[in-house]
């Protein structure tokens, strides 16, 4: 058991380790007139591909929390069933829906989490901070009852070289929180907005909009400098001239906010997630522009390897991939979760994006 928890360690520290460098979770939430909500976001890693896949979990499935000593730590059983993406490790799910519609994702989170110090004596209450949205999804339907829960639980890292990570819990009724952790103690916030990404906290972040306040969709308005002389602006889209175009946390925030703040509140939850997966291809990182020459790797085409969006009210988790832009679906209410049984799939069979030939006659 101490050789399996060692890979496991290894096998994060490999993907979270450089995890200020290399991931880049965005995260967005848009509302449709028949009343869904719909969480989306994307999952970057730009070292190697991973296997990601899903889980569907039963109702009644037993699971036990790893720690730094070993699989020692807290004992939970679902009661609720679930389906969540995982990345490269089964057990580590990143982002899931339970039956009962509470969504959770985990964001990375480096440099500025700090969880309470790991007591062997206290392993059968510590929960492994990749294992918590598993946790969440099987024990809990609202967010009120999370927060009363988490009181219970001691949440820890495998090793101290990675990086911390925070989560964000939604209801189908449009409430939003982020967890955090501060000194070793919780932290709730609400998050009206629906935006998250990385480091530093969610606070930073939303004051760091008061930067952009200029910032509005469309085009600003023609000013007159001098006598005569009258500026126009060259293009559409003018007014959001300022906005950050790079691929830090911060700028990522500042972009998701204002495209999901202005975008237009559609008929449907199907509408409202097609049009997450638009807004959150602004947030694709083309492989190669967080490489030096020569150190591209082989088999990624995008440093996004998957983007998933969930419609809360009709229980259905959508995903595409690098490989395959296709959205595929998942729909929780075609699955009875007392009867079901555990499994997991690749969430590509095959690596190959799927091109539809038109026939022409």
């Amino acid at each position: 058991m101490k050789n399996k928890l060692l890979v496991v360690a290894c096998l994060v520290a490999g993907l979270l380790g450089a995890g200020d460098k290399a991931n880049a979770c965005t995260g967005i939430a848009l509302r449709s007139k028949d009343g869904a909500y719909v969480p989306a976001r994307s999952v970057e890693w730009l070292k190697t591909p991973m296997n990601c896949g899903y889980a569907v979990v039963p109702r009644g499935y037993k699971q036990t929390s790893l720690t730094p000593k070993g699989e020692n730590g807290l004992k939970f059983k679902a009661l609720y069933g679930y389906v969540g993406i995982y990345t490269e490790y089964e057990k580590f799910v990143v982002e899931g829906v339970n039956e009962a519609g509470l969504s959770a994702g985990l964001f990375f989170f480096p440099g500025f989490g700090e969880y309470p110090a790991f007591q062997e004596s206290l392993s059968s209450e510590s929960l492994c901070d990749m294992q918590l949205v598993s946790w969440v999804l099987s024990n809990f339907s609202t967010i009120d009852e999370l927060k009363q829960g988490i009181s219970k639980v001691r949440v820890t890292g495998l090793d101290p070289k990675v990086g911390t990570v925070h989560w964000r819990f939604t209801e189908p009724g449009g409430r939003m929180v982020v967890l955090e952790y501060k000194g070793g103690e919780p932290q709730f916030f609400e998050n009206t907005l629906g935006t998250l990404t990385n480091s530093p906290g969610f606070e930073f972040h939303l004051t760091n909009l008061r930067n952009y306040v200029n910032l509005s969709s469309g085009a600003a308005p023609n000013q007159t400098l001098a006598e005569g002389l009258e500026l126009s602006p060259l293009g559409g889209n003018s007014a959001m001239l300022g906005l950050p175009g790079d691929f830090t946390p911060p700028s990522r925030f500042v972009r998701a906010a204002f495209f999901s703040a202005t975008a237009p509140v559609l008929e449907n939850g199907f509408e409202a997630v097609t049009q997450a997966f638009h807004i959150l291809n602004n947030f694709d990182i083309p492989i190669g522009a967080q490489h030096k020459a020569g150190e591209v790797p082989a088999g990624l085409p995008s440093a996004t390897q998957f983007t998933s969006a969930t419609d809360l009210k009709a229980l259905k988790l959508y995903y595409k991939t690098a490989w395959n832009q296709n959205i595929r679906c998942i729909d929780l209410r075609s699955i009875d979760f007392a009867k079901v049984k555990y499994q997991t799939s690749p969430l590509d069979k095959t690596k190959v994006q799927p091109v539809e030939m038109i026939s022409i006659r």
